[in-house]
């Protein structure tokens, strides 16, 4: 900032003061807003082509390349806003449009299967049962209630200009060393299988993982990792309670590799788990369209520090491995 006896002639009445600061402030809201706009288009674009292919194969890398995203980062980024994985909005499309088909019964099973991009009529009639709830021949008889899938479209909705305070952390190669389990994905809630892992540590392990820690971001972690593309509830992923460290690991424990990264790090306060689980759609709605930044595959790593005993509150971050990109 420009000393105060350098400030020149023209900025030293008030307003001219109030303009000098607020006057950057506006254009990085405006520039933030123009990105998210350009993010969103895109996103559509991409929308498009998906709903372009639905009879046939939807060619995911190809939309991903036209949302100018890695297809990891387009999943996730899909998955997030909308609140399912691309993989079934794809299917209840697919299955919204053959209903017509189905009920009129003017095309046999085993070509429409093939015209939405199923192996067989069997496939195609476990997912038309899946998103209807009863399969093609229950869906003939009168009365029956089919559900419907409209198309997705993404818009930005400006709540209030506001910041996000987050980190941007460059990490040499690290090992992640603790206990690991697999556990169901879940987005709301505390996860009973996840629970009950760290509690089956104890206290012992626990001090053991702690006392591994010789970094950022220090103490024991939660740690997901080997999360299914889909991102779909209820599939399965690496759960780690671990230590970030350069140490040899102790026998007992597992170890996960990291590689040299750049990672996203935000931040919260609040009760647990709805204030530790609101930051990855802070990250995917709000950070990303805003940065010129996507994704990658690897571990995504939680800390936790508690307020109080009951651990109801507390601090959290949340660490996302990315890169940079050129276009945003």
């Amino acid at each position: 900032m420009t000393p105060a006896h350098r400030v020149a002639p023209e900025l030293r009445s008030a307003r001219h003061i109030r303009a000098w600061i607020i006057g950057p402030v506006r254009a990085r809201f405006r520039s933030v807003e123009a990105r998210r706009k350009v993010s969103m288009e895109r996103l559509n674009e991409a929308m498009a082509l998906v709903e372009r292919q639905l009879e046939g194969e939807v060619d995911v890398r190809r939309a991903s390349r036209i949302a100018l995203m890695s297809e990891h980062h387009f999943r996730r980024m899909f998955s997030t806003l909308a609140g399912i994985p691309l993989s079934e909005y794809v299917r209840r499309r697919r299955m919204t449009i053959a209903a017509a088909s189905v009920v009129s019964g003017a095309e046999p099973l085993q070509d429409l299967a093939v015209r939405f991009g199923y192996g067989s009529a069997d496939a195609f009639s476990r997912a038309f049962r899946a998103v209807h709830g009863v399969g093609p021949e229950g869906a003939r008889r009168p009365g029956v209630i089919l559900r419907s899938q409209p198309r997705l479209t993404f818009t930005i909705t400006i709540e209030g200009n506001t910041t996000m305070d987050y980190r941007i952390v460059e990490k040499e190669a690290f090992t992640l060393a603790g206990l690991r389990t697999r556990i169901p994905l879940r987005y709301e809630g505390v996860n009973p299988a996840g629970a009950a892992f760290v509690e089956e540590a104890g206290d012992e392990q626990w001090a053991r993982i702690a006392g591994l820690s010789d970094q950022e971001p220090a103490g024991v972690l939660s740690v997901h990792d080997a999360i299914s593309p889909s991102r779909e509830e209820g599939t399965e992923l690496d759960y780690y309670v671990a230590a970030a460290t350069s140490k040899p690991v102790p026998e007992g424990f597992d170890a996960l590799e990291v590689a040299a990264s750049t990672w996203l790090v935000l931040e919260s306060t609040g009760a647990f788990p709805a204030a530790l689980q609101e930051l990855w759609p802070k990250a995917f709605q709000e950070w990303f369209p805003a940065n010129p930044y996507q994704s990658v595959p690897g571990p995504e790593m939680v800390l936790a520090e508690y307020f109080d005993e009951e651990q109801t509150h507390g601090r959290y971050e949340l660490w996302i491995p990315v890169e940079k990109v050129a276009h945003a």
